[in-house]
């Protein structure tokens, strides 16, 4: 072993090649199937998310919407997972997996566990959702469910609404093929010229603007709900005057829309994204999905026009294209949905007098506040904060990193009110964000309008730390106020996403972070901070020096103990220091969201290591960090996920969490959720993911969101010494 002196930073003052290289031949005593495939892994976490659709004891509404999740990931996993494996095989660029696994035959078990679960879904819908909304009287219908008089008036819903809008595509020598975009919802319609006997091929596609599900007009006391592809498909007499209809069958198309820009040979780097966004909707096609009832004539010709393999058609039963879920979920049913939940002010926030203006600077003097969100206000803690910043005379400076935020973010319009009112204010906005860039480069256009500072960080690198840094003059000094998070400076996603925040007023924070965006809006970052772990060039040696410093206490019969929450675990590095650990006898436990490539229940290599997975009413997000045990306990929260990405070609940050009250707070909590009484998913051998959801005699385990939300109302503002 090597003899490490861990600093306050969590940095080592041992040589780091030298570090490296006992790592590496460490590693080579393991055995090599230690990993889980990080794609079908994360396949397993849309199980689960499909799990919770399917739990009768789920709000019925909720039930849906948890199924349009299920649908919107998954698609977001084949325009980006999947069209990745596809094009690095096609340009020769195809590495083994971390399974050491070929990427064509990872193709092929994706193929195998993604029809499967699609098949699941569908039937989880047809058999189990659907009819439980039926009881509660909302009904989604086929058309021969309808009446005569629903279905009149649903024909002048029809030629009012929707008949306008439709635009048919005829595919015969004068017309090619018509482009189909990615996820559109389309009709592959099969005609017969009355006049020639000649067949004939038109494609229609339905319109995404109009609601997918359409109210069908009644006065009864339920709601009923007729898919829009169902209107259309009963009036294409309408569209094709003349024609014999022989056959029209819905269909769905998945591309390739990962974004690829090389930065490094882009002079500007918002025109090479808008080129590439552009270029995103002519992606290649990855995944079609047809209905059951689809004929082999109309197969085939969608084959052979779309270039697509057998392998990649799901054959579904309809309705496809669940996402119009999330519409029916929005019902106003308040019995059908979870309890209204109202964020609370954290106390340390809260003002004084009952209507009162809170003094965030004041109470951020007193000493650190960690925020909970969403059991916790964003908007009465972040965005008040930064709104007072914004109109604070004494406020000389603001800089903030922006990687998703809404369309009408506070945030965005508090950095443009202090820069009109003559602070100096720098954005660090990330372009690259997947899915959000061109809303981000709307928002960085608009503040470089109205005067703020916008950069785009480094070459190659993504900016994925959330910081916020407010320099403001007191008595005739300059004070730091910093916030650090794990979630996105997003009020819209803070109301739905689990995460935490540490606002302080610490110098050495202070230190970091001016020390740190001057980097991010310079060239390169080069130096190591003192309470703060930032990848991409120490974050990695920092966590590793940590888990070896509990490897060590372990061989030294000292207490040991590792405890680690993060939305994804896969670097394999990190994943070996925590065998290694395992093996010494450092009992290690995962809170993981989505993917994890950790294998339980190794023999010799991961017997001390236990693995849970919490998923509900809100998105687990936060990241924490814990190292060894009571009071020595080191404990960080950040940005950082354990994945390549993050570690080597992401800007990441973790802060060091110093209040001991914090510490106890994160820990306790950390402990809930892997407790036998909370509600989770345990991730057994071989992979396994197994949901505990009720003990022993049937009775329900605790729901560690409610119970998190319920503690966090019990707390109270600490009231003033007088």
């Amino acid at each position: 072993m090597i003899d490490i002196e861990v600093t306050d930073s969590g940095l080592g003052d041992a040589d780091d090649d030298d570090f490296d290289e006992a790592v590496e031949v460490l590693d080579d005593l393991l055995p090599d199937n230690r990993y889980e495939d990080r794609e079908l892994s994360w396949l397993s976490f849309n199980q689960r998310v499909l799990e919770l659709a399917e739990d009768e004891t789920l709000p019925v509404l909720e039930r849906a919407n948890f199924l349009a999740i299920f649908a919107s990931t998954l698609d977001e996993f084949f325009m980006v997972r999947v069209a990745g494996l596809k094009r690095r095989i096609l340009t020769g660029l195809a590495v083994p997996t971390n399974v050491g696994r070929a990427p064509i035959d990872v193709l092929s078990d994706i193929s195998r566990e993604a029809h499967r679960l699609q098949l699941r879904h569908a039937h989880a819908w047809a058999d189990m959702v659907r009819p439980s909304l039926a009881t509660t009287g909302i009904e989604v219908v086929r058309w021969d469910d309808l009446t005569d008089v629903e279905r009149d008036d649903l024909y002048e819903y029809f030629q009012s609404q929707v008949f306008p809008v439709l635009m048919p595509l005829a595919v015969d020598p004068a017309h090619p093929f018509p482009y189909i975009s990615g996820l559109s919802l389309n009709l592959a319609v099969r005609i017969r010229n009355a006049k020639t006997g000649r067949q004939e091929f038109a494609r229609l596609k339905v319109p995404p603007m109009l609601p997918r599900f359409v109210a069908v007009p009644g006065e009864g006391p339920g709601a009923r709900y007729l898919p829009l592809e169902y209107l259309i498909a009963h009036h294409l007499g309408d569209l094709f005057p003349g024609m014999e209809i022989l056959e029209h069958h819905t269909f769905r198309l998945t591309r390739n829309e990962d974004v690829v820009i090389e930065e490094d040979e882009t002079e500007n780097l918002i025109q090479a994204l808008e080129a590439e966004l552009l270029r995103r909707r002519f992606g290649p096609p990855i995944r079609l999905e047809i209905t059951e009832d689809m004929d082999e004539v109309t197969l085939e010709l969608l084959l052979s026009e779309l270039d697509i393999t057998e392998q990649e058609v799901y054959r579904l039963p309809g309705p496809l294209d669940l996402r119009g879920l999330f519409d029916l979920a929005r019902i106003d049913r308040p019995e059908l949905h979870y309890p209204a939940a109202v964020p609370k002010t954290p106390p340390a926030f809260q003002p004084a007098e009952q209507n009162g203006r809170p003094d965030l600077f004041s109470a951020i003097r007193k000493g650190d506040v960690l925020v909970h969100h969403p059991y916790e206000s964003f908007t009465t803690s972040v965005v008040a904060f930064l709104e007072q910043a914004a109109n604070d005379p004494h406020v000389l400076a603001i800089k903030q990193t922006l990687y998703r935020t809404s369309g009408d973010s506070p945030i965005v319009q508090a950095l443009i009110d202090a820069a009109e009112k003559g602070k100096q204010v720098l954005a660090l906005v990330e372009v690259k964000a997947r899915f959000d860039e061109a809303a981000n480069i709307v928002w960085a256009r608009k503040l470089e309008k109205a005067g703020v500072h916008v950069v785009y960080g480094l070459v190659g690198l993504k900016t994925h730390c959330k910081l916020l840094h407010v320099i403001r003059e007191e008595d005739g000094m300059l004070r730091s106020y910093s916030h650090i998070g794990t979630g996105n400076y997003n009020p819209k996603t803070s109301r739905l996403y689990e995460d935490f925040g540490l606002f302080t007023t610490d110098p050495q924070v202070g230190r970091d972070l001016t020390r740190l965006f001057n980097e991010l809006s310079g060239y390169a970052i080069e130096k190591k901070f003192k309470r703060l772990l930032v990848a991409p060039l120490h974050l990695r040696k920092g966590l590793l020096r940590n888990i070896e410093t509990q490897h060590k206490n372990a061989e030294a019969g000292k207490p040991a103990r590792i405890r680690i929450k993060v939305n994804s675990m896969v670097d394999e590095q990190i994943i070996d220091a925590l065998y290694r650990a395992s093996q010494a006898g450092v009992r290690v436990e995962v809170w993981v969201r989505g993917i994890c490539s950790l294998k339980t229940g190794i023999p010799g290599v991961s017997e001390n290591i236990s693995v849970r997975s919490v998923l509900g009413r809100y998105l687990e997000h936060s990241r924490i960090f814990a190292f060894g045990v009571d009071d020595e306990a080191q404990v960080y929260i950040g940005s950082a996920d354990m994945m390549h990405r993050n570690l080597d070609r992401r800007v990441e940050a973790l802060v060091r969490v110093a209040d001991p009250a914090h510490k106890t707070e994160l820990i306790e909590l950390f402990d809930l959720a892997m407790s036998d009484d909370i509600s989770s998913w345990h991730l057994h051998a071989e992979g396994e993911w197994v949901r505990r959801s009720v003990d022993a005699e049937g009775n329900p385990l605790v729901d560690l969101q409610e119970h998190t939300m319920s503690q966090v109302h019990r707390r109270r503002r600490p009231r003033a010494v007088r």
